[in-house]
């Protein structure tokens, strides 16, 4: 990938429960204990889950009294987005350009005997 911002998300968005951590924290902020209770797994998985997620930048940490709550950061996914969309553009274009000579070949194979078009398909076979 070339990109660690990009790497650390892949692989923090790579375990089931840090997704489903993430889909929680999109109602909120919520403590450890709090996300613990929604999921199949205990405080310290929780927490051990919450370090890889902040490390990657998907999640911040607040202390509020006594509690430490977790929220999803503003523009956690952006590393990966950027790599996605750049991944993507690439994708398309090279599509495209398949598309564009697949098209000229199959309008030469097709056109009429005596076109120009069927003359220009002759002369790359000749």
């Amino acid at each position: 990938m070339g990109n660690q911002a990009a790497d650390a998300v892949f692989d923090a968005l790579g375990e089931p429960v840090r997704r489903r951590i993430l889909e929680l924290l999109h109602d909120g902020p919520s403590a450890v204990g709090q996300l613990a209770g929604r999921l199949p797994v205990g405080r310290p998985a929780v927490s051990k889950h919450l370090r890889v997620l902040s490390g990657a930048g998907l999640v911040e940490h607040r202390s509020v009294g006594t509690r430490n709550l977790y929220v999803l950061a503003p523009g956690g996914m952006a590393a990966a987005q950027q790599w996605l969309a750049a991944t993507w553009d690439t994708v398309l274009a090279c599509y495209a350009a398949e598309v564009s000579r697949a098209g000229s070949a199959a309008a030469v194979a097709l056109a009429p005997a005596g076109s120009p078009l069927a003359a220009r398909g002759r002369e790359r076979h000749d």
